[in-house]
């Protein structure tokens, strides 16, 4: 499992000229998952979300989590985080994880950061051509991989 986080203090979704999801002072999160992910992938990565300090204390320090912030959270399903651009100009995406498997661990993940962690978190529509709109906080962006 892969995510893409960037801190942002503003974010949206847009699909067939529709926006289907917004959010305010949080994070954009860009997640894939690959053949070999499981739940306990996604549980460990959304216990790793709702704890990592990045945002600023008083001091200018990150130093307070998303929570202590009360920020939302934009989950997008990006399958193209397993592109494999090595042979050729086009890129495989032999390591992705199939769409339904794929899509279950997704909403897993929106769910558990939802209710377990009480995290306001968002989504975009899964396997649809998404527009994203941010206002990028820093910029911010941290690879996380398990």
């Amino acid at each position: 499992m892969k995510v893409v986080l960037q801190r942002v203090q503003y974010a949206n979704c847009i699909v067939e000229k529709e926006m289907v999801s917004e959010i305010n002072k949080g994070y954009l999160l860009l997640v894939g998952f690959t053949h070999s992910d499981t739940i306990e992938n996604v549980k460990k990565m959304a216990k790793k979300i709702s704890a990592l300090r990045v945002f600023t204390d008083e001091f200018d320090k990150m130093n307070l989590s998303i929570k202590d912030v009360n920020g939302e959270i934009l989950a997008i399903s990006q399958f193209t985080l397993y592109a494999d651009p090595n042979s050729g100009n086009r890129p495989s995406f032999i390591n992705a994880m199939k769409p339904d498997p794929a899509e279950a661990l997704y909403q897993e993940f929106v769910k558990i950061l939802n209710e377990e962690y009480q995290i306001t978190t968002k989504k975009g529509v899964f396997g649809a051509h998404m527009e994203l709109h941010t206002i990028c906080d820093g910029p911010v962006t941290i690879n996380l991989e398990f």
